[in-house]
């Protein structure tokens, strides 16, 4: 399993920009709460940007209830005056990406629940994808490479296994920007992820052997170092 880094300023800033024209599309031709947005591809053409990223800006209004997408028959605007949906589109626009620091608090809060849950609910199939990305990660470590994406997709297989799907997707949401910034803030050593090797390996015995209060005890101790980062920043 490979995991892509998608979080880019650049695209960003293109999503931004789609919102905005749609927004500006909606009041131009007064459409109301049911009314149909040209398809994908005309959007494509008269914003010059590609059908992928007018997906994305669609989806991200779907996401905040403003539109509603309908399988083979289109887009629409959601039941939501005009006025209200200008604002909302205001807010979203204003919307800050979330700092390094507070994801990875979110990440620790996370993880400490899924680390539980995964001990209760994992099948054998979770644990085969666990134990993968553990030797991945244990592998590149020993050869001196960076195995961050592998670190994180042990902490991903472990989301996956507790049967929480609103707990995995929020772990498969911050995950791009913790592996864009991880090294930025030089968070871990060399040293400290030689450690994580046999950090990871008593997580997983924990989970294998379905001891949720010695997998949360686990995870907490793996986590120090992340704990010492964002206590410690002003």
């Amino acid at each position: 399993m490979k995991l892509e880094i998608l979080t880019k300023n650049e695209n960003r800033d293109i999503q931004k920009k789609i919102i905005e024209k749609i927004r500006d599309l909606i009041n131009y031709k007064n459409l109301e709460p049911g009314d149909k947005l040209p398809s994908e591809r005309t959007l494509s053409e008269k914003f010059e940007v590609s059908r992928g990223n007018i997906r994305e800006a669609i989806q991200k209004l779907e996401f905040y209830g403003l539109l509603e997408s309908i399988p083979q028959s289109g887009t629409f605007v959601a039941n939501i005056g005009v006025i209200a949906m200008n604002g909302m589109i205001d807010d979203i626009l204003r919307l800050e990406d979330p700092d390094f620091k507070s994801l990875v608090e979110t990440r620790i809060l996370l993880e400490l629940k899924t680390a539980r849950l995964a001990a209760l609910r994992r099948t054998n199939e979770d644990l085969e994808a666990m134990k993968e990305a553990l030797d991945a990660y244990a592998t590149k470590v020993v050869k001196g490479e960076d195995a961050v994406q592998e670190d994180l997709l042990f902490h991903l297989a472990i989301a996956k296994a507790s049967g929480n799907s609103t707990m995995n997707t929020f772990m498969l949401i911050i995950t791009p920007g913790i592996i864009t910034n991880f090294e930025k803030y030089h968070v871990c050593d060399s040293n400290q992820a030689f450690s994580g090797i046999q950090e990871h390996k008593d997580i997983y015995e924990a989970i294998k052997n379905q001891d949720p209060k010695l997998a949360k005890q686990m995870m907490k101790a793996h986590f120090k170092i992340l704990y010492q980062y964002c206590y410690n920043q002003k």
